[in-house]
């Protein structure tokens, strides 16, 4: 739902009434990752997308009869190839689709109005719902913020909130969206809940050092992968707006010194462009211990070479090197700095998610790389398209 939450902002603010539809759970080659939603107004205007187009249409007639009758369903859509009319996805996997009517009057719309209302405005904050329990449980939200305060209530037993609150805090830390299960007692041995945690938090930085041409395109890369992009060089000729007009913030600083001023976190990349060795060792001396999520460094494998050993005549270690990605990017025969730049981002996206960097066609890796097992049982939802016996899996996706 958060990933819509500029345009639902806007709904809310506006009084209209409004239905969501969103994945709580995948299994197989879905199309789109817990949270990803679908809404539908009282007019019938659509915004987003829970699968790419294979089951919209079923989706957005669930909206209209959830905004009709009230009612919170879980529906689940999988593979049909029976058919060519069938409501299906044709990936191969299924999902699990949450409606949940949010009518203007509705009395928990103010704890979804404030989620929407600090994803709109980049603050971080996430929201927890029941999406596999009891009826009595379903439709409703609770709102954590950083600072451990809460807004609404999943309601059931008292100290459920209190779990939920924990468990939800602890995804927002770590930007992640997914779900967990929780007892409905709020213990881990009570009969099991399933959780849904959307997590919303600033965009991740990208902080590019080196003001190259190579930078100008992966600034333009970093963007389009929705980071928060910084340019940093020492040298201000260089390193000017006219130069990066895509950029975020250009900082005219020696690298090591800026880096060691700025604040990271574990969805920081750092893309070290220089490759000039008074630049590079004293900024990958402290980057490499730094606790971001990647670290690379541009540069043939000779001048690799020599800025490793450069670095462990400075005191860096082996298993500190290990976390140096450098010659920088994958191999995709790169010339051009656009060129360059997407084999850099090829690489950040592989190591974000875990996957190997080789051709799908003739590969026997799965595409999506993730794979964290939810219930097999889901009380009271609709199967639609799913073989006997299959059931989804719930996914963790990033932030």
């Amino acid at each position: 739902m958060l990933d819509i939450a500029d345009e639902l902002n806007r709904w809310v603010q506006q009084g209209r009434d409004f239905a969501v539809a969103t994945v709580v759970a995948v299994s197989g080659s879905g199309p789109r990752q817990p949270g990803a939603a679908l809404a539908v107004d009282g007019e019938g205007t659509a915004i987003g997308s829970v699968s790419g187009g294979c089951v919209e249409s079923a989706v957005y007639e669930l909206c209209r009869q959830a905004l009709e009758n009230g009612e919170t369903v879980l529906e689940r859509f999988g593979y049909h190839d029976e058919d060519a009319f069938a409501v299906g996805l044709t990936c191969g996997g299924s999902i699990d689709i949450l409606v949940t009517p949010m009518p203007a009057n509705a009395p928990g719309r103010g704890v979804f109005a404030a989620a929407l209302a600090a994803a709109a405005a980049r603050k971080a904050a996430a929201v927890a719902r029941i999406t596999d329990g009891p009826a009595e449980l379903m439709g409703r939200a609770l709102l954590v913020r950083p600072d451990g305060s809460r807004e609404g209530s999943l309601g059931g037993h008292p100290e459920l909130d209190r779990t939920a609150a924990g468990e939800a805090g602890a995804m927002l830390d770590a930007g992640r969206t997914g779900t967990t299960e929780i007892g409905e007692d709020g213990s881990r041995c009570g009969r099991p809940l399933t959780l849904l945690v959307e997590s919303s938090v600033p965009a991740p930085r990208m902080i590019v050092f080196g003001a190259i041409d190579f930078a100008s395109a992966l600034v333009r890369m970093g963007k389009f992968l929705g980071y928060e992009v910084t340019v940093c060089d020492a040298r201000p000729a260089f390193t000017t707006r006219t130069r990066f007009p895509d950029a975020d913030e250009i900082v005219v600083e020696w690298p090591h010194t800026y880096l060691e001023r700025t604040e990271v976190d574990g969805r920081t990349v750092l893309c070290v462009l220089t490759h000039d060795a008074k630049f590079d060792v004293p900024l990958l001396r402290l980057a490499l211990r730094l606790p971001v999520a990647y670290v690379g460094a541009m540069g043939s494998r000779r001048t690799h070479e020599d800025r490793n050993r450069r670095l462990r005549e400075v005191g860096v270690t082996d298993l500190e090197l290990t976390r140096l990605h450098s010659p920088i990017g994958l191999d995709l025969g790169a010339r051009t700095p656009e060129e360059t730049a997407l084999s850099i981002a090829a690489e950040i996206v592989a190591n974000r998610r875990g996957g190997t960097g080789v051709p799908l066609t003739g590969a026997h890796t799965p595409i999506h790389h993730e794979g964290k097992r939810a219930p097999a049982e889901r009380i009271g939802s609709t199967v639609r398209g799913v073989p006997r016996g299959t059931a989804p899996t719930g996914v963790s996706g990033p932030g």
